[in-house]
């Protein structure tokens, strides 16, 4: 068994000291105990990572955090995953996800009885031919020298029971044969006989074996981290070096997997494997944040423990300028652009993706025919089940580092929108949170006029205008400048921007998106262009780009410009939202299930409910407009417009005769309930009395009543012309009063006088 560690849980209950430092991540609300933040796990001043140097000779997938590469998020106020929790994280996967515990595995019982390497394992550590191979009945060696190139091998174990290393760690076994050698259980003498684990090399006489030791002792000598195996010393023993580091009993990500498969699964539940990777990325972005790559990420090189997490086998860390060290990694994990540009912080992801897919799915040939690319989308289930999930999977996998997220956080980011969108699909509960890169939705199209006109067809204008805004860079010198515009009409925050003391490049995409909204999408496209130089790849422009031609009603040419954003920022609602109104008309579907998959998510997005029912309402489907609208929480200050919609959706644009008795008067005892003026009430009404008057014309007189009224011509006649008089009285405009006034005395009783 490899080495395995644990993670101290973030603490819960326990106060934080009086005056702790505060964390820098933006958006979290922990404290440095201990070294680390309670909430997040990053370490004191990680808020806004700096760059790692760039690797010399990768210059696309060196990118930098907060860097404008083809594709990049901007992550200046992004949070990590973890942070963009509801609460404080008690359990893996940011307090989303409960993860069967591994329970703690007494040390001795974990200790091989037979060392031996299995002959189908053995591989020369030079070129990677296999070696020790047995012919017929004949075993293989577990020593001597690769028949290819000549290099020594050994695969026999250095260390015995009863050895005492250094002086201080007595050997109790071997655990597990690494890829850079063997893995031994001792007990620290020297210090109140704890469980340590010394890892030695796989052949003294290799010489990258010898420097990627000596390289993992000099970086581990730095590296501390809760979700980082803790290295305790580095010892010498009979001419050999061994790293002594701590031990936590646990299982590896492969034995997890192994065992669930055993069970008759095919591969681990989705959010605990997402659990598993968020909490792997707060481990990278502290590496990468250190200037270090990992370089060999995979299932096997992380360890559970309780309910903790540590990455262990630290074999192949390099620093990211390094240019020399020898690169270690394993097919089906490893980025395709090693070999000529060497590692990156994007390659590192990118291994992280790739075991994200090997243990969310039956991954079949990963490292044969898929050792480089994904199957396609309708070959896998799941990723049919999970839309943004395979888009999540695509961008982190990509061919090209500059399509691929650029920092750890960036990805956590996305990949907790991604679980939540996950959790709420799995059993219809909804995962709200605010998001690192958008604002809230600024409007909801139909509501803020005549409540009952709230599912009308929007027009492309509104509905850009009610997508949620990208946030603002708190780096800009002009942000705060920005911050005290936000009341301002259109109109004037215009020419408040346009008279900003410095135009930034926040100014100018500010006045871009008014410009927009202004209806001048020609003077906001040259905005967008003015800003590209300053930031070039930068999301954002393409965002309004794509926003200035929905408001043009050009959304042919849009919808493509929204899909792309989607893959790029797939644990985001807005680009979903602008999707699906993209394709109301044209994919009504797709539309729907867009919408469906944001209101499920987060019942903040008002607009997705409102979208989702005017696509049932156009295909004819009242049933599910009207349930969707009733779908919206009493909380949200847009209840009582969902619940006018419905009203209306009920009885409005139907033939005469059509609604049953019984919709008529579930309409009339939903309006009765709602708290509107006078006017908008009346109008409703009018509507519900209409529908009913035309019913019972129909059918003749029908069991019940409608808004105190019952099921009957004539006193539904005296109440609807009643009705038609009071908003005759309420409007100023002569033309709409007359009209009034004549459809109160076309539909007054009759009488035979």
């Amino acid at each position: 068994m490899p080495p395995s560690s644990g993670t101290p849980a973030p603490p819960t209950t326990r106060s934080a000291p009086s005056g702790a430092p505060r964390c820098t991540v933006p958006g979290c609300a922990g404290t440095i105990t201990d070294g680390y933040c309670d909430v997040c796990g990053m370490p004191p001043g990680q808020g806004s990572e700096p760059a790692p140097p760039t690797v010399a000779s990768a210059p696309a997938s060196g990118a930098s955090r907060g860097s404008r590469g083809t594709g990049s998020v901007r992550t200046g106020s992004a949070r990590t995953g973890s942070s963009r929790s509801s609460g404080r994280r008690g359990m893996l996967g940011a307090g989303l996800v409960e993860v069967p515990r591994v329970p703690y595995r007494d040390p001795s019982t974990a200790v091989l009885a037979d060392a031996e390497v299995a002959e189908n394992k053995r591989f020369c550590g030079n070129c990677g031919e296999p070696v020790g191979r047995g012919r017929g009945d004949r075993p293989g060696r577990a020593e001597g020298f690769c028949p290819k190139c000549g290099t020594r091998f050994s695969f026999t174990p250095k260390l015995v029971a009863g050895d005492l290393v250094g002086g201080q760690y007595e050997v109790l076994g071997c655990l597990a044969h690494g890829g850079l050698g063997w893995i031994y259980l001792a007990k620290d003498r020297n210090v109140s006989d704890r469980w340590v684990v010394l890892k030695g090399l796989l052949d003294t006489g290799d010489v990258d074996s010898l420097a990627a030791a000596a390289a993992e002792r000099a970086f581990l000598a730095e590296v501390e981290h809760p979700n980082i195996v803790k290295i305790y010393n580095f010892v010498q023993h009979a001419g050999d070096g061994y790293i002594v580091m701590e031990y936590v009993g646990g299982r590896s990500l492969k034995e997890i997997l192994s065992a669930t498969r055993a069970t008759g699964a095919d591969a681990l539940p989705l959010g605990q494997a997402i659990a598993y990777a968020l909490e792997v990325l707060q481990a990278f972005g502290y590496l990468h944040a250190q200037g270090l790559l990992y370089c060999d990420f995979k299932p096997d090189n992380v360890i559970q423990s309780e309910e903790q997490l540590r990455l262990i086998d630290l074999g192949g860390v390099r620093r990211v300028d390094d240019q020399v060290s020898a690169i270690y990694g394993t097919v089906g994990y490893q980025a395709p652009e090693i070999s000529d540009v060497g590692p990156s912080v994007t390659s590192d992801l990118y291994t992280v993706g790739r075991t994200l897919a090997v243990l969310s799915f039956p991954f079949r040939g990963y490292t044969g025919k898929y050792a480089t690319s994904l199957p396609a989308r309708a070959e896998v289930p799941l990723l049919v089940r999970h839309e943004s999930f395979d888009r999540f999977l695509r961008r982190a996998t990509h061919r090209d580092p500059a399509e691929r997220f650029q920092d750890a956080a960036e990805m956590a980011e996305q990949l907790t929108g991604v679980l939540r969108e996950v959790l709420a699909v799995e059993d219809g509960r909804p995962r709200p949170a605010p998001s690192g890169l958008f604002g809230p939705e600024r409007t909801v199209p139909g509501t803020e006029g005549d409540a009952g006109t709230a599912l009308p067809p929007v027009a492309p204008a509104e509905a850009a205008a009610a997508l949620p805004v990208p946030l603002v860079d708190g780096a800009d010198p002009a942000a705060g400048f920005l911050a005290g515009l936000t009341a301002l009409e259109p109109a004037q925050l215009a020419a408040a921007v346009a008279a900003a003391p410095r135009q930034t490049p926040e100014v100018r995409l500010t006045l871009a998106r008014v410009k927009i909204e202004l209806g001048d999408a020609a003077g906001a496209w040259t905005a967008l262009d003015e800003v590209a130089d300053e930031l070039p790849g930068d999301w954002r422009i393409e965002w309004y780009r794509a926003v200035a031609l929905l408001a043009a009603g050009r959304l042919a040419e849009a919808e493509p410009r929204f899909d792309r954003l989607y893959g790029l920022v797939p644990g985001e609602a807005a680009p979903k939202i602008a999707l699906a109104y993209c394709r109301e008309v044209s994919a009504p579907r797709e539309a729907a299930r867009l919408y469906d998959l944001v209101w499920r998510t987060d019942q903040g997005h008002i607009n997705a409910a409102f979208g989702l029912a005017r696509v049932y309402l156009r295909a004819g489907d009242r049933t599910s407009a009207v349930a969707v609208l009733d779908s919206v929480p009493r909380t949200s200050i847009r209840h009582v417009h969902a619940q006018a919609a419905a009203v209306a959706t009920a009885v409005r644009g139907r033939p005469e005769g059509e609604p049953a008795p019984a919709e008529l008067i579930g309409a009339g005892d939903r309006l009765a309930a709602l708290d509107l003026d006078e006017r908008r009430r009346d109008r409703l009404a009018a509507e519900v009395l209409e529908a009913a008057l035309g019913t019972v014309r129909r059918g003749g007189t029908a069991q019940g009543s409608v808004l105190g009224v019952p099921l009957a011509e004539q006193p539904l006649r005296r109440r609807l012309e009643e009705t038609y008089r009071a908003l005759a009285r309420h409007t100023r405009d002569r033309e709409d009063r007359r009209g009034l006034i004549d459809a109160a005395n076309a539909v007054r009783p009759r009488t035979l006088l």
